[in-house]
């Protein structure tokens, strides 16, 4: 089992910025590639970023250029920079993670980020 605890959310004006922490826990070797994916009211959850264990990145178009995934494999923690920050960006952020082979999901609970205009 994998546990995933994200910290950081909050609300903030658009043009700001915050930093999204996902901290891993219990069978962390087992984990491959880890995500950061977001949930609006009324929406279907997206994925935003993910990194894989040698570090390749990928982004969903919305946020490239603004959003940046980085992993700490010694902390087990993954991180979610986000710049420039819009109204559409608010959301419930989640961390997730994914098994080597099965490529079972392992969620957090998740963290909000509010943008004001």
């Amino acid at each position: 089992q994998v546990q995933l605890v994200e910290s950081g959310g909050g609300l903030v004006q658009a043009g700001g910025s915050l930093r999204l922490s996902c901290v891993a826990s219990g069978s962390t070797n087992r984990v491959n590639s880890m995500a950061w994916y977001r949930q609006a009211p009324g929406k279907q959850r997206e994925l935003v970023a993910t990194i894989n264990r040698e570090g390749s990145t990928n982004y969903a178009d919305a946020v490239k250029g603004r959003f940046t995934i980085s992993r700490d494999t010694a902390k087990n923690t993954v991180y979610l920079q986000m710049n420039s920050l819009k109204p559409e960006d608010t959301a419930v952020y989640y961390c997730n993670a994914r098994r080597i082979l099965t490529d079972y999901p392992y969620w957090g609970q998740g963290t909000q980020v509010t943008v004001s205009s």
